[in-house]
């Protein structure tokens, strides 16, 4: 009897056992599958935010007001490359008299990174045109900030500074050593 017992005990045991890992495997199956649905949510927020800068940059490109004020939150800033605050407004207004105009403005070099319904895009742009009837060429490293707003990712604040103005000036030589 008391070998049947445990055998009993034995075979009892060893059936949790089974049960348990198979019980494991069905979790880390499930934290797997989990996981990858969670990255492929990542790629597409990440994704639609950098076609809400896409698509911002064509509208600043064609001077396209609507697509700004799409684009754009109501209460957007930009610091500009000389550390002047501009609005929203400011911006529909230049759209509106096409002043600047651009024959380039095109982002590069992008990267963003989603938190929740935050996003940061990291990036250069060069723009190319003319402004109060002045030719310009130049390339900025940006940072822009979107929330999504009603389902849409849509840029609150930016972030340029010009590339190109780090270079220092040598020193004329008096003719003396140090």
């Amino acid at each position: 009897m008391k070998t049947v017992t445990a055998f009993a005990l034995a075979f009892f045991a060893s059936s949790l056992l089974v049960f348990g890992q198979e019980s494991n495997e069905e979790k880390s199956n499930e934290q797997k599958s989990n996981e990858e649905n969670a990255a492929q949510q990542a790629e597409r927020e990440e994704n639609a935010v950098l076609k809400a800068e896409r698509e911002l940059a064509d509208a600043y490109l064609n001077s396209d007001a609507d697509g700004i004020a799409r684009g754009v939150m109501e209460d957007y800033t930009l610091t500009n490359s000389t550390g002047k605050i501009t609005t929203r407004a400011h911006d529909l207004d230049e759209a509106t008299k096409k002043d600047p105009r651009y024959d380039v403005f095109e982002n590069t070099g992008m990267k963003v990174r989603v938190h929740g319904n935050t996003a940061v895009v990291t990036g250069q742009t060069r723009t190319k045109g003319v402004s109060g009837g002045k030719p310009f060429d130049s390339k900025f490293q940006f940072t822009d900030t979107f929330i999504k707003d009603a389902g849409r990712w849509r840029l609150l604040a930016g972030h340029v500074s010009k590339l190109g103005w780090g270079t220092r000036l040598k020193p004329k030589s008096s003719g003396q050593n140090p």
